[in-house]
């Protein structure tokens, strides 16, 4: 299938684009294969993994938050590699729906498979945004046969539901992630994946064949809302009452209002009624005493 040509400036069209199967791999901020080094207070809010290496060093001071897991050559990791192999390679037999520049900074993107010229190596100078034109199953792939590089301080952006898990980068060589720079999505590299110093990673680091090394870095368990949340039918004014509370009636569906605003106008109106009675029954007392 030909591919369209976008420049630097240009939004392509979406394309219908299936996920990518992790597996078992999912489980992983960083999965490793020769080797996992860390420099400094590194943060994974999900496990660590190595297979078929078993040499993880850095951790502590690195840290792997609960419930994550290291799994150094045991079954889970060796699974693992495995499912991340099928990840790849389902990633790069995708057919490519649009081609970019070889530095995708300034691009603002919606859903679609997309590579340089020639699948030539990737570069991210800048910023790049990834647009999910309300549709949080919009899926983003990215393949190059040779090397991703992010350069220092360079920012991905998701927008209008766009969710970190559905971006995808198919790496045929070596990934570098540059310093203080912010990434989204998962990175499923042949080769080696280096995390420079500060970085914060909305994904994962999945390396089949060679080692993972970081530097005081940041991964977070990406986001991934599989629709937009609705506004809420139940308003929190109408919530059922507890035992020996009165039950609040459900506001007019035409009345809009926010959080429990309503309740004051109707308290105010039913405060009117009872003093209008009130004073009605004093003034009709009166006129009988002054009869008499």
């Amino acid at each position: 299938m030909a591919s369209a040509v976008l420049m630097v400036g240009a939004t392509a069209n979406a394309a219908n684009v299936a996920t990518v199967p992790l597996a078992t791999s999912a489980n992983y901020s960083v999965l490793g294969a020769s080797t996992v080094t860390n420099t400094g207070p590194s943060v994974l809010n999900r496990s660590l993994g190595l297979w078929p290496g078993s040499s993880i060093t850095g951790f502590p001071p690195g840290l792997v938050v609960a419930p994550g897991a290291t799994d150094t050559t045991n079954p889970a990791a060796q699974q693992a590699q495995s499912d991340l192999t099928v990840g790849y390679l389902n990633a790069a037999g995708r057919s490519i729906n649009a081609t970019t520049t070889a530095d995708l900074a300034n691009l603002n993107l919606v859903a679609g498979v997309y590579a340089g010229p020639s699948k030539s190596p990737l570069s991210l100078t800048g910023p790049l945004v990834l647009d999910g034109a309300g549709d949080p199953t919009s899926v983003f792939i990215f393949q190059t046969d040779s090397t991703l590089t992010t350069a220092s301080g360079s920012r991905i952006t998701l927008i209008n539901g766009a969710q970190e898990c559905n971006v995808f980068w198919q790496v045929g060589s070596s990934a570098t992630l540059g310093t203080g720079s912010v990434f989204a999505g998962n990175i499923l590299a042949l080769s080696s994946i280096t995390v420079t110093t500060a970085v914060t990673v909305h994904g994962r680091a999945l390396a089949r064949n060679a080692a993972v090394t970081l530097d005081s870095d940041t991964f977070t368990t990406p986001t991934c809302a599989q629709t937009i949340a609705a506004p809420p039918t139940t308003q929190p004014g109408t919530a059922p009452a507890g035992p020996g509370q009165p039950q609040l009636g459900t506001p007019p569906t035409d009345l809009a209002f926010t959080g429990r605003s309503i309740v004051v106008p109707v308290v105010a109106a039913a405060i009117v009624l009872v003093l209008g009675a009130a004073a009605l029954v004093f003034d009709r007392s009166s006129r009988r005493m002054r009869k008499t």
